[in-house]
Parts: structure tokens; sequence; C-alpha cells
């Protein structure tokens, strides 16, 4: 089969390799669809721990396809089922685990990071993923694509919880990329207003064209949070980017009683970030960060597509095949569009 091995920092490699042999309580899936994730993004730029020439790994985390075999002893899933695979799975005893926070799990795994994933023509599915539920059938009507990127909508749905923004909440959103738009989306489907910073003008525009009801700022968005919630600061700031001055700003910005979610990691060399924590303190706020996403939260956002709560489709901005995976990275790394996806 065909499929994009990475080797190390900057070494992606589109290659001819075995189609996976499927164990007894395994899956193989024929991948049909696979979006490129900033996190595919940063391991291929600074390499990822234990991937090196000797150990390449297929990347891709985010990904939809069709059951193409299964193991004898597998239950609940057949031949010609289509799928949507949630990639983080954990050990299956320790007590995050059985609280089913396994993307908690300290010793957790992930397709496309410690095991092979999507950015191939197969992937194969781990017995601890198969029975642990990571693998969720997708209704006819919704697209392998829209199955593709429902992981980074659970993810950004993990934060929307942490949030919990109710109807006329003032929420301002710092980063108009994929993740920030699909925070926009959620806190507009709660009720909110919505705010929604970044530098680029460009995207700012193109998000408004989605969601006509945002207010864009490219500037400080000081002012703009002032006006909309009456100098009383926002009641949510979600930082979905990887710049420390806006964790230090979203304190700034949130009014009493507010909500703060570092969404975006800070790369390293840029920690740690140096905050006001009177502010936390004298206006009572609730800073919380949020990662990846349990496996009931990818199978809710699922159903919000499935039932078209939400749509994701205006998201999937760029098509590639796996000979053109290299130029994918490009477009994700510059910014251009939204989610790139590999169709197989």
């Amino acid at each position: 089969m065909l499929a994009a091995r990475m080797y190390g920092a900057n070494d992606l490699r589109v290659e001819e390799i075995p189609v996976p042999e499927v164990g007894d309580g395994e899956v193989l899936i024929k991948i049909k669809a696979a979006a490129v994730c900033g996190t595919d993004v940063r391991m291929l730029s600074f390499g990822a721990s234990g991937i090196d020439e000797s150990n390449p790994r297929v990347l891709g985390h985010e990904f939809a396809g069709i059951i193409d075999k299964v193991g004898k002893n597998v239950k609940g899933y057949k031949v010609g089922d289509r799928v949507a695979v949630a990639p983080n799975f954990g050990c299956g005893i320790c007590s995050q685990c059985i609280k089913g926070n396994g993307h908690l799990c300290a010793d957790y795994r992930a397709t496309g990071i410690n095991t092979d994933g999507g950015f191939a023509e197969y992937c194969l599915i781990p017995e601890d993923a198969v029975r642990g539920g990571n693998i969720c059938l997708l209704q006819d009507d919704v697209s392998f694509e829209e199955g593709a990127i429902n992981e980074p909508l659970s993810c950004v749905y993990n934060g929307f919880e942490h949030a919990s923004v109710h109807p006329g909440d003032v929420v301002l959103v710092v980063g108009a990329g994929p993740i920030g738009i699909m925070h926009c989306n959620l806190a507009l489907m709660a009720g909110a207003v919505v705010c929604l910073n970044d530098v680029s003008v460009e995207r700012l525009e193109n998000a408004k064209k989605i969601f006509p009801k945002l207010n864009i700022v490219s500037g400080n968005p000081e002012e703009t949070v002032m006006k909309l919630s009456g100098n009383a600061g926002a009641d949510v700031v979600i930082t979905a980017c990887p710049v420390p001055s806006v964790q230090v700003q979203a304190l700034e910005l949130a009014g009493i009683g507010g909500r703060v979610i570092f969404f975006g990691g800070i790369p390293a060399g840029k920690e740690p970030v140096g905050i006001n924590t009177n502010l936390i303190h004298y206006k009572q706020l609730i800073v919380s960060g949020t990662t990846r996403a349990s496996l009931s939260q990818y199978r809710k956002t699922l159903d919000f597509v499935s039932k078209k709560v939400l749509d994701v489709k205006p998201l999937i901005t760029n098509y590639f095949t796996l000979s053109e995976i290299d130029k994918a990275f490009d477009y994700a790394k510059r910014g251009v569009g939204y989610k790139n996806v590999i169709k197989l």
C-alpha cells in the first residue's frame, strides 16, 4: 500500500509498504479521507519522540474510511461499515480510563502518533482501541471528510464544556484558524455573542462569510469586547493560538466571574508564561486548559454533525491526493484555507 511515513524532522516520505496483517482482535480500515492537523505539522517540523530513521511512523490521526477486514474475535463491527476513528486510547484500567477519560491516561496512545495512522491506503486499529470503542459508525449522509475532521471538533467541544457557555454570554475567541472557527461555531450554537480576533484580516473576513453574526477584529480586541459587554469584560475567553501574550491578555479581558480556556498550547522555548494571578484572585476567574477529547465527546460531536446541528463542511477548503501530501502540509503550515484533506 501507499503510505506517508515520517522518518524524522522535515523527513516525510511517500512510499510503498506492506498492508498490515490483521490480528484476532484488530480491525483494518481502508482510508477514504484524512485531514492534516497542527499536531502533524509540529511533529514533522520539530521531530517526535520514538520516530527516527529506524522507527518511521505513518502520521495522520484525523481520518475515516470503510472497514476492510475484522479479526475473528471482533464484535460489533463488520466489513463494509463506514467509520470514523477517535485516535486516543488509554490503558483501560487506570482511574482516568475508568472515569471515561482515556485521553488523559498517563500511558495513553494515539493512532498516527504512537501507532501508524491514516496517511495511508489502510490503517490497522489496535485491539485496545477496538475494544475501547474508538471506532465509530458513520451515518450514510455524513461524508468521510466530515468524519475525519470530527476529531478536532471533539477537542473543541471539550473546551466548550469546560467554558460553560450560556445564551447571551460575550465570548472572545483569539485565533481564526480551523480550531478557532470551531470554537465560534459552538459558542454561536449556544446563543453567545462572539468576538473573533486574529492578526490575519483575510482569515477574519472568511470566518465572517461563514458566520455572519461574528464580531471580528484584527487589532487589540479590548475595545470591541468592552463595547459588546457594556464594559463588564468577556464572560468567556478562549485562546485558540499558541501565543504567550494572548494568554496574558485573556485574564485582562475577562470580566468578573469569567471563564478562561487556554486551548492552544505554548511551544517549547516560549514557556513558562508570566501571568498576573491577582486578576484570577480578585475577579474570581475560572482558568482552565483542555487537551484532546474523551470518546464520549467524540461521539457527541459526531452526532452533532449527523443531525445537522453543526455544519463542518465549510471548513474543508483544500483537497489533495496522498502523493501531494507535502503540499497539504505546506498549506497547513502557512495557514492556507482551513482544513486540508487527503482523499484516497
